[in-house]
Parts: C-alpha cells; sequence; structure tokens
C-alpha cells in the first residue's frame, strides 16, 4: 500500500509530505482547489506522461517520489531482483522533471527506464479517471477490462503472437504463389553471393592475422636491414656495445674492492648487461624467422584483395562480411522454403493450429469471465437505483479469428425493467453510464492484486441515495484494499475511514496548495460545507454529523 507521498514544486505545490493511512481515505475541497493534483503527482510517479508545465513557476525542476510497503515474497521484489534493483520490503519510486519536459526515473534509488517504472507501478496501485466511464464505449477497452479482469492479460498476449506468426506465413505463401518468378531470380542471386562469400572462408581473426602478415612481409627488407644493424650495434660489431660493457663492469667490480661505495652503480650496470643480452638474444630470434617470401606476399595479397572487393560490393567494412553472409544465407534458406509449397502450407497449418489452440483456451476463459462478470454488475446496478436493470457481456464469434482471439467483446446492457438488451453506447444517459461504470471498476478492482486503487472524481454525475451507495461499495473495497478517491459529493467522503482536504493559500504574493488531515471537528466543518455550501448552519452540521455517524 500507499505509505508516503513527497512533492516539491509541483504545479502550485511547494513542498508536501503526506503520509497515507490503509482503508478508505477521501480528498475533498473546493472546486479549484487542487484535488486532481495529488492524483496528477501519483500519475506520474507511476509512470504517467512527463510535461514541464508541471513544474512550479520559476523554478527549475519538479520532484515525486512515492513510497509503498511491498511483500518480502511477492512478484514485485522478484521483479526488481531480476532487474539488479534493490528489493526490500517497501519500494520507492521517483521521478525528476525539469521545466524542459525531460525527466528521469529512479526505482529504489537506482536510476531506471521509464517502461521499468511502469512495470514496477503495475504491482502498486490502479488510477481510475473521471473519464474512464467513456473509455468503456471503445470495443477495445471493453475487450481489455474483462482480460484484465479474469487475469488473461498474460494468454491474450499469446494469441496476439501466434496470430501474427500465422499471418505472416499466410502472406509469405500467397506471395510465394503469385511471384515466384521474381523469388527465383532473387534466389539465384542469393546462390551465387553466398557461395562467393563461403569461397573466401571469411574469419574476422584471420583477417586481423592476414593484415599483420602482409604489413611484416611488404616490410621485410627493411626489418631485415633495421635488425642486422641494430644486433651489429649490441653484440657483432667492432664497437659493439655488449663487449664495451663487458669490460667496464670487470674494471668496475676491481675498483669496488678498493671502495665498496661503488655497490650501488655496479647492481646497475649488471642489470643493464643482462638486459642488452636479453635484447640481443630476442633480436636473434626475431631474425632467424624473418625472410623475403615474394611468393607468399603475392598470396596475401590477392586474399586482401579479394576481401576488400567483397565489402566494397557489398558496402561494410571487411569485419562484417561474416555478418552479411549469415544474413544472406537466412535469407537464401527463407526463399528455398517459399520454392518448396508443400513446406511452407505445412509451416502455414502448424502456426494456425497453434493460434487456435490459444485461442481456445483463451474462449474459454473469456466465457467463464464473462458470466461471471455479468452476473456481479447487474446485481450492483441494482444497487445504484437501476433497478431491474441487466448488464451482459457478449462474446460475438469471429470464426475466422483475429490478433484478439476467436469472438469480440461487448457490453450490453438493459438500464431498466423490460427493455431488450442493446449495446452500452447506445441506451445509457450519461448519469446511468456513470453509475454503470463506476460499478465495473469497483468489480474489475476487487478481483486485481493491487493494493491501491485512486478513484478521481468518478462519482461525476450521480447524487442522493445513490452517492451514498457509491460510498458504501468504496468502504466495501477499502476493508481488503487501500483507496483513496477525490470527490465532491458529501455522501462518499462520510464513508471513507478517514478524509483530508485540499485548499489554496496565498503566501509572499504566490498561490500554493495545502492538504490538511482532518481530525473529528474539522471533518464535520468539511462535510457540512459540502452540504450547505459558503454557510454553513448548525442544521447542516447535524447533519455532517448524522452523515458521518456521530453522537
Amino acid at each position: 500500500m500507499l505509505r508516503r507521498l513527497a512533492l516539491r514544486d509541483f504545479v502550485i505545490v511547494d513542498r508536501l509530505e503526506l503520509e497515507f493511512e490503509p482503508g478508505f481515505g477521501a480528498l475533498t475541497g473546493e472546486t479549484g482547489a487542487g484535488k486532481s493534483i495529488l492524483v496528477d503527482a501519483l500519475s506520474l510517479v507511476l509512470g504517467g506522461r512527463a510535461d514541464g508545465g508541471v513544474v512550479r513557476a520559476g523554478q527549475e525542476r519538479a520532484e515525486v517520489a512515492a513510497e509503498f510497503d511491498v511483500a518480502g515474497d511477492g512478484p514485485l521484489n522478484a521483479w526488481l531482483r531480476s532487474n539488479d534493483f534493490e528489493a526490500e520490503d517497501t519500494c520507492l519510486l521517483r521521478r525528476v522533471i525539469d521545466a524542459a519536459g525531460k525527466s528521469r526515473a529512479y526505482i529504489n534509488g537506482a536510476s531506471a527506464t521509464l517502461s521499468q517504472l511502469k512495470i514496477a507501478a503495475e504491482w502498486l496501485a490502479d488510477i481510475h479517471g473521471q473519464h474512464a466511464h467513456q473509455s468503456l464505449l471503445r470495443p477495445d477497452a471493453q475487450r481489455t477490462l474483462l482480460d484484465s479482469h479474469a487475469g488473461l492479460a498474460g494468454l491474450a498476449r499469446e494469441v496476439a503472437e501466434a496470430f501474427r506468426v500465422w499471418q505472416r506465413l499466410r502472406e509469405a505463401r500467397q506471395k510465394a504463389e503469385h511471384d515466384s518468378a521474381a523469388s527465383v531470380r532473387e534466389r539465384e542471386m542469393l546462390e551465387w553471393q553466398v557461395k562467393e562469400l563461403q569461397t573466401l572462408i571469411f574469419d574476422v581473426a584471420q583477417w586481423q592475422e592476414d593484415n599483420r602478415e602482409h604489413s611484416r612481409l611488404s616490410h621485410a627488407a627493411s626489418l631485415i636491414e633495421g635488425t642486422n644493424m641494430t644486433m651489429q650495434a649490441l653484440d657483432e660489431g667492432e664497437l659493439a656495445v655488449v663487449p664495451m660493457v663487458d669490460q667496464a663492469l670487470g674494471r668496475l667490480r676491481d675498483l669496488q674492492e678498493v671502495d665498496a661505495s661503488l655497490k650501488e652503480p655496479l647492481e646497475l650496470l649488471e642489470s643493464a648487461r643482462i638486459q642488452l643480452g636479453e635484447a640481443s638474444h630476442a633480436l636473434s630470434r626475431y631474425r632467424q624467422h624473418l625472410e623475403l617470401d615474394p611468393q607468399r606476399l603475392q598470396e596475401l595479397e590477392a586474399r586482401l584483395e579479394a576481401v576488400t572487393s567483397l565489402s566494397r560490393k557489398h558496402r561494410v567494412a571487411p569485419e562484417e562480411l561474416a555478418n552479411v553472409a549469415a544474413e544472406l544465407g537466412a535469407r537464401l534458406d527463407e526463399l528455398r522454403l517459399l520454392a518448396d509449397p508443400v513446406a511452407l502450407a505445412e509451416r502455414e497449418a502448424s502456426a494456425h493450429r497453434q493460434f487456435e489452440s490459444f485461442a481456445k483456451k483463451l474462449s474459454a476463459e473469456r466465457k467463464k469471465a464473462a458470466a461471471k462478470l455479468s452476473k456481479q454488475v447487474s446485481a450492483a446496478m441494482q444497487q445504484l437505483a437501476m433497478a431491474g436493470g441487466c448488464f451482459e457481456v457478449a462474446l460475438e464469434p469471429v470464426p475466422e479469428g483475429a490478433s484478439f482471439g476467436l469472438e469480440r467483446v461487448a457490453f450490453n446492457v438493459s438500464a431498466n425493467a423490460g427493455q431488450s438488451l442493446r449495446p452500452l453506447a447506445k441506451v445509457v444517459s450519461g448519469g446511468e453510464l456513470s453509475r454503470i461504470g463506476l460499478a465495473i471498476q469497483v468489480i474489475a478492482s476487487q478481483a486485481g492484486e493491487v493494493q491501491t486503487l485512486i478513484f478521481d472524481e468518478v462519482d461525476v454525475g450521480i447524487g442522493g441515495g445513490v452517492a451514498e451507495i457509491v460510498g458504501q461499495l468504496l468502504k466495501q473495497l477499502g476493508s481488503g484494499r487501500q483507496v483513496l478517491c477525490v470527490t465532491h459529493l458529501p455522501q462518499v467522503a462520510a464513508q471513507a475511514d478517514w478524509q483530508w482536504s485540499v485548499a489554496k493559500e496565498t503566501a509572499g504574493g504566490k498561490t500554493l496548495s495545502r492538504v490538511n488531515a482532518l481530525d473529528r471537528n474539522s471533518r464535520i466543518e468539511e462535510i457540512a460545507r459540502m452540504l450547505g455550501g459558503v454557510k454553513i448552519t448548525e442544521t447542516t452540521r447535524k447533519h455532517a454529523m448524522e452523515m458521518l455517524g456521530l453522537p
């Protein structure tokens, strides 16, 4: 669950640190006071889109940090460990945005990509925005909600991937049937190119060694001359260094017998003599293997020219020819397959069977989930002043199959008793849509594993007794989860286990937003304000106390 939220220079918040409680919490305040700023901040730290406009005027950057309690052996910590993040009993998400709109993300103090932040957030919190009801009118959103509610998102991705594989092979077969002549020409050209590369037997390590050997052979005369001259200077000439050093050492050893302080220069000279000797022996060994070999030089030049010519032909560096050979070979294998209609048809059929296997499994699970969700939402509609109404998740067959499976998902509804079921978008008013949408969100959330749920003014368009029932639903949801609801309805706020009020204040000529945790008395005042407007009377206070269940 969400434990702490810290904001710095975010919109009209200078600095704010909040500690959250479990259960159902309500966030209230005057219109425009900044209630949704907290939701926007949470959305941002959970991986939402960054915008430089969230940086408070006159500041360089904004910062949002959220700390969550997590299960030490849960899936989030397993994912964190597998991605080299610290995994503890708490998870700290942090987002920094500068005035230019650039952002940085952190997980438990370590730098993270935005996609990693979003993945981690999926285990931590869900935000249901005030426009979520409208999204339910889209068929893709209805299908996604059903799959998510039933825990079928992973299987749906497998179905989509299997469908793509099947379609690629289907298109390949069709292309082969209609463009066989072009495929034959391309295959013949590739066979010649692959054979040319294979004949070269190119290897990067061998290419580098050939270049080194070519360099030695092409400069062999200079190397031999230079080596001989150096050996003469060291050990073989009339004025060779090594014999002269030997003479000096003999004389210095005799002198050391007279003056022991010559020990240090003697040792240095002996060390130099040893190194001169090793250099002389190394040059001798090198010289023995150094020879003029015009024939080998010619062979190397021919090979290097062949490699260089092919690299120019394929417009790559010589070191990349091995990759070119692999790519051309793979394409050639593909074309050879296209030239074999029987093998291609078998692969297509196999991919189709794989798709059908996944899709049928998804269909069976969707059927069970659709029946359960239909029953639950229909029951909730009775509570939300839609007596006799009925909700149905219909599965419309798609015999040929699609990336989403073997059926379309459609939400149908009958808002009143005796009315036939029709698509959700065609039969409900704005108020009915709000109620049905809220019921769906609450029920879908109950099935999920996320422990923190944020509802941002999802009660728009309802009131009276229905609002009280909505509050009861959220309170019920808060018995097992942490629920935070931004609301303007006193009937909803009064059901909360705890309540915060958001207000604007002016300090130093700047407008800032403040959040206050409400105690018993201040909560009575806030509910009374929500009930009675500007002027609060004793009657509204009594009504507020009654709604709060206070004596």
